[in-house]
């Protein structure tokens, strides 16, 4: 906690929540990983993923699939409206069967403890739409779900806790879930949990083993919770890493 008040007093900013959502043109498929917090979490700040995409010119509509990291609200919230209605109407919702059937469980959220429930309840009521109109499936190991995608369990944060790496032209970028949720804190410190991790001895061994070959491999991350653009890499720092973002332009370089 010193460092963190440390860092507080050189950006004031550092606690800010992100809270994103990332869409994937392949040429052939528009595929969203993950769907932000909608209107299920966060109040009036978050929920405007479909607002978002509209400004990129997509429709949600559009949307053929949704991949989707983890059950958390501030991950698929996005996906329903309070009313019950799916937001991405064609979209196929994939998630980790581990994942599904853990939140989806009414008999695992009547054992829940009392400030857990609401995951439960959000789960269950976001999921249900999709349920129904059969768009809801479930994986459990490395089958084929889009073409240069492949399926990375990350356990620790919740039971199905899965990323997502695309490859193209010899590059990669991992769509990391809740790998990180406080940059300033975890990246210099892996070995820090958040107290959302269900099971906080995977989750820091998951990060211990991930960050070095991430940062070796010099991998594109997409981090739902890094701040804007939630795109970077890791490069190695005294004994942890620091967070190098794309730097966005609207020109490319093209020597």
């Amino acid at each position: 906690m010193d460092g963190v008040v440390e860092a507080l007093h050189e950006d004031p900013h550092m606690l800010d929540v992100a809270d994103t959502g990332f869409l994937v043109n392949t040429g052939k498929q528009l595929i969203l990983v993950d769907a932000g917090a909608g209107t299920w979490w966060g109040g009036e700040a978050f929920g405007r993923l479909a607002g978002s995409l509209s400004s990129a010119g997509y429709t949600p509509e559009e949307v053929d699939i949704v991949l989707v990291t983890h059950l958390h609200s501030d991950h698929i919230g996005g996906l329903t409206t309070q009313d019950g209605k799916r937001v991405f109407p064609n979209a196929d919702v994939y998630v980790a069967k581990p994942e599904s059937d853990f939140w989806l469980s009414p008999e695992i959220a009547a054992k829940a403890p009392k400030d857990a429930q609401p995951f439960f309840q959000s789960a269950q009521d976001i999921a249900a739409p999709y349920i129904k109109a059969g768009k809801w499936h479930t994986f459990s190991g490395s089958e084929p779900i889009v073409d240069g995608m492949r399926l990375v369990p990350l356990p620790g944060h919740t039971p199905g806790h899965t990323g997502y790496e695309f490859s193209s032209k010899g590059q990669k970028i991992l769509f990391w879930g809740d790998i990180v949720h406080a940059l300033r804190v975890q990246l210099q410190h892996p070995e820090v949990t958040a107290i959302f991790d269900i099971d906080q001895t995977a989750a820091a061994a998951t990060r211990h083993q991930l960050l070095p070959k991430l940062a070796r491999e010099d991998v594109l991350i997409a981090g739902p919770h890094m701040n804007f653009p939630a795109l970077g890499r890791l490069r190695k720092e005294g004994s942890g890493y620091s967070w190098a973002p794309v730097i966005f332009t609207d020109q490319w370089d093209k020597r």
